[in-house]
């Protein structure tokens, strides 16, 4: 069932994926050489709390049973997605998403960004560069009396037509009480397919997009997910609110591309 928001909800859920924001944004600050995903996760957990939310993801179950053991998921390199935090330092060429949620009001914020480590190659740069594009093309397909399927096929295209490959196992998601809520928003489709989009939806979109082929396979530890070629993997994820017709972003990049000081 799709619960659309109304637009006390949305304020709500804006000041919750704010939060995030600048949790990425304290993340950003300590992302170089030598520093462990551990290390991350403990600023990560203190920020939030200091803020009075909580991190949505420590404790949640995967379909395994199994409670995610940290508040923020540390995917690096070939690492897709679910990366659990560990003692293991970055290294200059490294790139990280960081997966972050938080609860605040009630209502959960959820956002993604894929961070380099000292200086990466140029097909990396293009990986992120394109990926980041994605999501915000897909931003742009959000208009109220589109499909889900307009929102996916943007990001698909756009991803394709580089050379990149686009993960179909893990997908976005409606958001709102719950982290995860209806509607899937997968990051592939066809145009005019899927759930219609109306004002007061309230959706995570996240490309997951790969350097080679989007074939991935599950870690031991029944989280961490990668690619089976081993190469790279960029992740980005922005909560939207359709509201007058198109998608208002509640999250956002801005202080973490101020820190960076670059657009890839």
């Amino acid at each position: 069932m799709i619960f659309l928001k109304t637009e006390d909800e949305i304020e709500l859920m804006r000041a919750a994926n704010l939060l995030v924001a600048s949790t990425l944004a304290e993340i950003a600050k300590n992302i170089r050489e030598g520093v462990t995903t551990k290390q991350l996760d403990r600023l990560a957990e203190e920020y939030i709390r200091d803020h009075g939310a909580v991190p949505t993801f420590k404790g949640f179950p995967n379909p395994f049973g199994a409670p995610f053991p940290a508040s923020i998921c540390t995917s690096v390199n070939d690492e897709v997605v679910h990366g659990i935090p560990n003692d293991r330092p970055l290294k200059s060429g490294d790139i990280i998403s960081v997966d972050c949620g938080a609860q605040l009001g009630g209502y959960n914020g959820d956002s993604c960004y894929t961070f380099c480590v000292g200086e990466v190659s140029g097909k990396v740069k293009l990986l992120l560069r394109t990926t980041k594009e994605a999501l915000y093309r897909g931003i742009d397909a959000a208009l109220a009396g589109r499909r889900i399927g307009d929102v996916g096929n943007a990001v698909q295209r756009h991803c394709e037509a580089k050379g990149l490959g686009v993960v179909k196992e893990f997908v976005g998601h409606g958001i709102g009480k719950e982290m995860h809520e209806d509607p899937p928003v997968p990051n592939y489709g066809k145009k005019g397919e899927g759930p219609l989009i109306e004002n007061g939806l309230c959706i995570a979109i996240e490309p997951m997009i790969t350097l080679g082929s989007p074939k991935i396979g599950m870690m031991p530890d029944k989280w961490t997910v990668k690619t089976l070629d081993g190469k790279y993997a960029a992740h980005f994820e922005h909560t939207v609110a359709v509201h007058h017709g198109k998608a208002d972003i509640l999250s956002s990049f801005e202080e973490i591309e101020k820190i960076e000081g670059i657009l890839y």
